[in-house]
């Protein structure tokens, strides 16, 4: 069975910093690709950031470029999302996934966890 237990979240100021992890089990972590999705209140889920299963390829959306990172540890089958300068509008419940290997930025299924929340309010 695929689990996705995603922690870290919270509540920020402007410009601060947080690092969300995302505990995978249930499949060959090591050979997926991974992702982090954000769902803000009344919009649809989107895309933040992939990684690839190996050699550390990574794409983002535009909006985090420059700010967020993602990374990932094949031996603790967890991936990361370090998110620095935050903004009000990063707020949002933030989920990982299984991406498509060639894109990166497509969910392979809809087996989503219970997400994090990240707050960033003044």
């Amino acid at each position: 069975e695929v689990q996705l237990v995603e922690s870290g979240g919270g509540l920020v100021q402007p410009g601060e910093s947080l690092r969300l992890s995302c505990a995978a089990s249930g499949f060959t972590f090591s050979s997926s690709a991974m992702g982090w999705f954000r769902q803000a209140p009344g919009k649809e889920r989107e895309f933040v950031a992939g990684i690839s299963s190996r050699f550390g390829v990574t794409r983002y959306v535009d909006s985090v470029k420059a700010r967020f990172t993602i990374s990932r540890d094949n031996t603790e089958n967890t991936v990361y999302l370090q998110m620095n300068s935050l903004k009000p509008e990063d707020t949002a419940v933030y989920y990982c996934n299984v991406v498509s290997r060639t894109s990166y930025n497509t969910p392979s299924n809809d087996n989503w966890g219970q997400g994090t929340q990240v707050t960033v309010s003044s």
